[in-house]
């Protein structure tokens, strides 16, 4: 009676067993792969699924969400610069369908031996491209260089059934001494630039000197030229007026025949009557003497007489004489 209870009980653990052996959950985000003895069967998709006990079982839970690796490794320029990078890599199963599922499921091991082998081919590509470049170039095409490692890498995540959402390079650095050597070049090519653009803006500024004075000197020339012709012309007008004037007076000494050498006298005493009022402490030489006196009048007397002004000042040529008054 016990043995044949303890039967029973067995027997219904086992059923138990199965019965709960039969159903598998499979959590969002995953997808389980099933094998009949070893040989791929069939995929169970999220959520709560059915399997045989004892022959079906679940050879690997794959997921389909995005995965992520950071990566840190060395490549060396065309230069025989040491290149460190840092790179970010976001990678996902291709698709849910089954040829893919299975591809993903048995192309590796486990996800470390897929993991190594992913590295391995991004910095295999990072280094085969960046030994055609010089240190000067990698900072400026690590735009260039995603590009490239895609290309080259989407082939081969597509024959294990993943495909690259997105690649960056984080951080790329050279060696101490390398990024000495060029602090020191950048810091002489700016001061060359600097000295460029300070030689340039003394040449500008000499330049624009020059030209101002040789406007400035342009411009009091012109000045210079038209004071001059000026000057001249009220001298001529002042000669002309002076004329115009002794003509009138003489007309008039002669109407009333006066004699001429009142008018001269006139002028001569005006003559000096000036020299003394404006003559500034000039040293101004005349013959003041009577024989002086008389040699001045009888030189303006024969210019009178020869009658040298017509009526409008000018000068011209005559033939009237008149006698020379004695002084």
């Amino acid at each position: 009676m016990e043995s044949g209870s303890i039967s029973l009980i067995v027997f219904f653990v086992i059923v138990v067993f199965i019965l709960f052996s039969s159903f598998v959950t499979v959590q969002q985000g995953y997808i389980a792969v099933i094998t009949v003895f070893g040989k791929y069967k069939r995929l169970l998709r999220p959520g709560l699924n059915m399997k045989i006990p004892i022959i079906e079982s679940i050879y690997r839970r794959i997921s389909i969400q995005n995965q992520s690796l950071e990566l840190e490794f060395q490549a060396i320029t065309q230069d025989q610069a040491n290149v460190n990078f840092k790179a970010m890599l976001l990678f996902a199963v291709m698709d849910q369908a089954e040829e893919t599922i299975k591809n993903v499921a048995f192309k590796f091991i486990d996800n470390r031996n897929l993991m190594q082998a992913l590295t391995r081919t991004v910095e295999g590509a990072i280094r085969s491209y960046v030994a055609n470049l010089k240190q000067s170039e990698i900072l400026g095409l690590r735009s260039e260089i995603v590009v490239h490692i895609k290309e080259q890498l989407d082939p081969t995540l597509a024959s294990w059934g993943y495909h690259l959402i997105d690649m960056q390079l984080n951080d790329i650095t050279f060696d101490d001494i390398i990024i000495k050597s060029m602090a020191k070049v950048v810091a002489s090519n700016n001061l060359k630039a600097a000295a460029e653009n300070e030689g340039q803006a003394l040449l500008i500024t000499k330049t624009k000197t020059a030209e101002a004075e040789g406007n400035a000197i342009k411009i009091a020339a012109e000045a210079e030229r038209q004071a001059a012709q000026l000057r001249g012309q009220g001298v001529a007008l002042f000669r002309q007026e002076v004329a115009r004037g002794i003509l009138e007076a003489a007309k008039q000494m002669e109407t009333i025949n006066a004699d001429m050498s009142v008018i001269m006298f006139s002028m001569w005493t005006e003559s000096i009557k000036n020299f003394a009022e404006v003559g500034k402490g000039n040293i101004i030489f005349l013959d003041g003497s009577v024989e002086g006196m008389q040699k001045s009048f009888r030189q303006f007397m024969a210019l009178s007489s020869k009658g040298l002004f017509d009526e409008s000042g000018t000068t011209k040529s005559s033939s009237n004489t008149t006698s020379t008054p004695n002084a």
